[in-house]
């Protein structure tokens, strides 16, 4: 049975992701040092994994589990645009270096390919709308920057060296196990734990940038078909859902789904910030065969689910919603 690799395989999206490759039969092997990562993410499915707790900046370490692998999905990062504005060294150290470290590794032990995770932060603010692959980058952050050369490693590996690679541009992926508990937390995490919690969430702007929140199960089925598709190597993809919505209408959307009226709070724009997000998913659709199952309205829902389900075990609110804990 051939091996699959899963840097970042305990994070949300990376946790997704083995569970759909388990469901396919395959062997994985998880590369996580857990900074960002946990393994509650994992628990259910530990007996059927091997973990290697590893930094991606290490090389010796992680080349040995990356050499021979069918496949390696490269999802390790430190994902967060102001945490790199905050701490840039950390934030390059893992997001370049490490993603030259698993390129490498790849190249040098004879991997099928590499898919990686990048990231719509590099398009930046276009006035024109859906983003699409073809567009001038323009990043605004240390992060975006960083995730634009992770792509441009990816097609240079291709070019110079034959290793196969194909790039994600990940969007606003939501869904369960996202951490709603760090301030660099993305949005949606941060709304339903107010939402469970009773709390009026803290806006920043007035509300109207807009995102392409794609489920994280449909980002999962995308990495597998782009680890399988025949044409592509050396490209990127958008890989998002090709709707928008403000944060004022997402926020209004969950307050009409919990029936529950709670106005937001509203504080300064935040730098780096992208206002406007929207994929344009033709060549996703007709090279990797991208085919989103769930609407918005359906992934808030799930993850709503998971967060009350996930809460009520650990204590922090009553079957009923009561809040027991901040």
């Amino acid at each position: 049975m051939d091996r699959y690799i899963v840097t970042g395989g305990a994070g949300f999206i990376g946790s997704a992701l083995v569970r759909q490759l388990l469901a396919q039969g395959h062997r994985v092997h998880v590369i996580d040092s857990l900074e960002t990562g946990n393994l509650d993410n994992l628990e259910e499915v530990a007996d059927e994994i091997t973990v290697h707790e590893y930094d991606i900046r290490d090389y010796s370490r992680i080349a040995p589990v990356i050499a021979g692998a069918r496949r390696v999905f490269h999802l390790a990062a430190l994902p967060s645009v102001p945490k790199s504005i905050l701490y840039p060294v950390p934030s390059h150290e893992v997001n370049i270096d490490g993603t030259f470290n698993v390129f490498r590794a790849a190249v040098e032990g004879k991997v099928g390919r590499v898919v990686y995770a990048a990231s719509s932060s590099a398009y930046g603010d276009t006035e024109v709308l859906p983003k699409v692959e073809t567009m001038a980058p323009k990043p605004k952050s240390p992060y975006a920057a960083q995730k634009l050369m992770g792509e441009y490693y990816a097609s240079v590996f291709a070019e110079s060296f034959g290793l196969e690679t194909v790039s994600l541009r990940f969007f606003n992926v939501f869904g369960p196990r996202q951490d709603p508990t760090s301030v660099y937390s993305g949005v949606l995490s941060i709304f339903l734990t107010c939402l469970i919690e009773g709390r009026r969430p803290t806006i920043y702007g007035d509300g109207e940038q807009s995102r392409d929140f794609t489920y994280v199960d449909d980002v999962a089925a995308l990495l597998l078909k782009a680890s399988e598709a025949g044409d592509g190597s050396g490209r990127v993809y958008n890989a998002g859902n090709g709707n928008r919505f403000t944060l004022n209408e997402t926020w209004s959307m969950l307050q009409k789904i919990a029936g529950v009226s709670l106005p937001p709070l509203y504080g300064p724009s935040r730098a780096g910030d992208v206002h406007d997000s929207q994929a344009d998913t033709t060549a996703a659709v007709a090279d990797l065969g991208h085919a989103p199952r769930f609407t918005f309205e359906q992934g808030l829902r799930l993850t709503l689910e998971w967060y009350r389900e996930d809460l009520e075990q650990k204590g922090k609110i009553d079957p009923a919603g009561a809040k027991l804990v901040l």
